[in-house]
Parts: structure tokens; C-alpha cells; sequence
């Protein structure tokens, strides 16, 4: 539970460092990219520990694949709430191919 919370915490941030700038499109260039990268740090703080300690009860591509759900839902909030925008139905089905891929990476065959 330690990896997942630990990848919950620093794809919000990463989200914010990627997509936060968006609603504020006033401030230069320049300014954006290094408050991202300010941002960017704190999610590094979350995810290099969150790969390290799941690393070994998870494999690595089992632990991207849990980062990316995590990271569909966390967009699809930040979209919704902070960017104002419509979760259209394409988008909701074209994330359920996603999730639906993460049962073959977990599957034991």
C-alpha cells in the first residue's frame, strides 16, 4: 500500500507540473516551465521511493502499469475539476482499454 500511496501523491503533483500551467496562460513561458520543474521535484520526491520500495513485490512493468491507472484517474478528476473539461464517453472507453490491458500484464499465465 506504501508504493500505491506513494505513486497517488506524485502523480498529483506531476499532473499540476504538466497541466496546472494551463488555466494560466498569462504568465510567460519561461515562468511555467520552472514552477513545472519546481513542481516536478516534489514528484520525484514520491516516485523514485514509491519504484524502489514496490520494486520486487511488483516487477517494473508492473509497477508503470499501476502508474498509469493511477495516472488515468488522477487526470480524469484533474480535467474535470480543475481544467473545467467534459469527460466524453471516447475517453472513458478508450481508458477502459488501459485498465483492461493492466489484466494481462498481472495475469499468471
Amino acid at each position: 500500500m506504501k508504493t500505491i500511496a506513494l505513486l497517488v501523491v506524485s502523480n498529483i503533483f506531476m499532473t499540476f507540473a504538466w497541466y496546472g500551467h494551463l488555466n494560466y496562460k498569462e504568465f510567460s513561458l519561461w515562468k511555467v516551465i520552472f514552477l513545472s520543474w519546481g513542481i516536478a521535484l516534489f514528484e520525484y520526491m514520491f516516485q523514485v521511493p514509491a519504484n524502489r520500495m514496490g520494486h520486487g513485490q511488483f516487477t517494473a512493468a508492473e509497477l508503470k502499469t499501476i502508474q498509469e491507472i493511477i495516472t488515468l484517474v488522477i487526470f480524469s478528476v484533474f480535467s474535470v475539476l480543475y481544467l473545467k473539461e467534459e469527460l466524453k464517453w471516447n475517453y472513458v472507453v478508450g481508458f477502459t482499454f488501459i485498465v483492461a490491458a493492466a489484466f494481462f500484464i498481472f495475469k499468471k499465465w
